[in-house]
């Protein structure tokens, strides 16, 4: 099938953007839309999980309720009130999604930290946000240990199956609990998550969430996966639940329509993936398009080798492209939809193959309740072909608050502040609107770059490198690359006193390399290392980022 046909199918979009309008409860919480209300059903299955070793368990909503209620309880008994942070230092698996309920219960504030966080990483975000309380397993457990003494506020560390030294077991202590609790009432607008989420200046910002988020996400994510859910329908994606697009677009919404969701604890490949979806049924998925890339190639006709049930894909973090779209749609009888969001307002914009026409590589049209445009440096629309910035209104276009807001930043009303122009949120993505209000991404505003689906932040990285007695400056950007979209490159610029030579130069790349990978995460070390005499800077001293990315374009064209 290609474009055109789709273009024979039915464009329902006007009817639904016009005619839907939000309804949201004054009280609201995540655990009961997304767990209390489906624990009556001793049967109903929230989770399925298997890891890299051939481990499987099931876990129904009534077992994650009542896990979710002694956790509440043992973080209460730890003096855990409402508004409190708590870090969840953990991979897919159920304990994560009990976590999660658990805080939103007790009126918590859960912070989800992904488990390739190193010390550095972790530490910051800890010390930032005050949190009292840590969970975590085995593979984050080094890092948090490594930093656990830099974080004075955090009293407490849960353990999940490695307890060591002064931690809480976490079977021990839900054991001993009570399995009822009186939860915490909380407003729609309370905070339910902080999230940090990378920026180009300075250190991560953590962006905090409210509970009405969960309600904000379900016009894009029940649009995406084309009309989901329906009888049979099993959702997996290998999405980081410490991340929005796991916890936002996969996890949450799945409970919150009380459906299963598969867990996969291991690392991705394109086999494992294929595995999973036949195995579990799995008929609902949510893959970045480097994902879909490895799974290309690796398998390029999937269903002679595999059965599969898969009846819809959403894809974001990057342009899908033609070659990936015409093999999900050839291959896999499934073509994907796109959707554009962030952390601050996630699932805004993007399509829905059989509720609208795709144009492979355009973001889609704003989801309904979301009232985007594309705007100038002074908030006025721009005309369609022009490129602006993506940004979203406060309120929808009959004048409701639009729900999937963001609170603001953490401890940061200034960088609040500065995301808005009027009543418009900026993205910091530009891209132009054509005739039929479709978007085509042309880039970011500033210097965050997706690699490989992960938002980075140079700044970070930056920081993490001067810190090397052999780096005197640096500047890091996207290097263009087939695979992944972009990689991460560092221009290095060495202290005077470092020799250089063909082979000391490599030993010194590998070093740096190492030197991050140790200390941050592993998608955020650079893949490519060049020195450089001196970086490009503005007059008032601020490093050119853009040039040195127009540089990595520029040699990416050459043939």
């Amino acid at each position: 099938m290609s474009f055109a046909s789709h273009q024979s199918q039915p464009d329902r979009y006007q009817e639904l953007y016009t005619n839907f309008q939000w309804h949201v409860p004054e009280q609201l919480n995540i655990a009961d839309v997304c767990c209390a209300r489906w624990a009556d059903t001793p049967s109903r299955i929230a989770i399925h999980y298997e890891d890299d070793e051939g481990k499987t368990a099931t876990f129904t909503y009534s077992e994650l309720h009542h896990q979710a209620n002694r956790l509440a309880a043992v973080l209460q008994g730890l003096g855990v009130s409402k508004g409190d942070r708590v870090a969840i230092v953990l991979p897919q698996r159920p304990e994560t999604a009990v976590a999660h309920i658990a805080c939103y219960r007790l009126g918590a504030v859960a912070m989800p930290l992904s488990i390739l966080f190193g010390p550095d990483a972790l530490e910051y975000r800890l010390q930032n946000s005050e949190a009292t309380v840590a969970v975590v397993d085995q593979a984050g457990l080094q890092n948090l240990l490594d930093t656990r003494a830099n974080c004075p506020s955090l009293r407490h560390v849960i353990a999940v199956e490695c307890a060591t030294g002064d931690m809480l077991d976490w079977h021990r202590e839900l054991a001993a609990a009570a399995d009822s609790f009186d939860p915490v009432t909380t407003l729609a607008t309370d905070p339910a998550v902080l999230i940090y989420t990378s920026g180009t200046t300075g250190a991560p910002k953590g962006a905090l969430i409210p509970h009405s988020a969960i309600i904000g996400n379900l016009t894009g994510f029940v649009a995406s996966q084309n009309w989901f859910p329906q009888e049979g329908d099993v959702f997996w994606s290998p999405a980081d639940w410490a991340w929005t697009g796991g916890l936002m677009d996969a996890l949450l919404p799945s409970l919150y329509f009380g459906m299963p969701i598969l867990g996969y604890r291991g690392r991705f490949s394109a086999e494992t993936a294929f595995h999973l979806l036949e195995k579990y049924g799995i008929t609902n998925t949510f893959l970045f398009p480097t994902a879909l890339k490895m799974m290309m190639k690796a398998v390029p006709a999937p269903r002679d080798r595999y059965t599969l049930k898969l009846r819809a894909i959403m894809s974001a973090g990057e342009a899908v492209g033609d070659a990936v779209f015409n093999w999900c749609e050839t291959a896999l009888g499934v073509p994907p939809n796109e959707m554009f969001g962030q952390t601050e307002m996630n699932y805004i914009v993007g399509n829905s193959i059989h509720q609208w026409p795709a144009k492979p590589g355009s973001m889609g049209r704003p989801y309904p309740g979301h009232r985007v445009a594309v705007i100038d440096d002074e908030g006025n629309l721009v005309k369609p072909g022009e490129t602006g910035e993506v940004a979203l209104n406060k309120t929808d276009i009959h004048g409701y608050p639009d729900p999937i807001f963001f609170i603001g930043y953490w401890k940061n009303p200034e960088a609040t502040r500065n995301k808005y122009t009027g009543d418009w949120c900026r993205t910091g993505d530009l891209a132009l609107v054509d005739e039929d209000g479709y978007l085509w991404y042309q880039g970011r505003a500033d210097d965050m770059f997706k690699a490989a689906g992960y938002r980075i932040g140079p700044s970070e990285i930056e920081n993490c490198l001067v810190k090397h007695a052999a780096v005197a400056n640096v500047a890091v950007v996207p290097k263009p690359d087939a695979e992944r979209g972009n990689i991460v490159k560092a221009f290095v610029v060495l202290t005077p006193d470092v020799v250089r030579g063909a082979e000391g130069d490599q030993r010194l790349i590998a070093e740096l390399q190492a030197h991050v990978r140790g200390k941050l995460a592993p998608y955020e070390y650079p893949k490519e290392i060049e020195f450089i005499d001196a970086l490009p800077m503005t007059t008032t001293g601020k490093v050119q980022r853009r040039v040195l990315r127009l540089l990595e374009q520029e040699r990416a064209a050459k043939p």
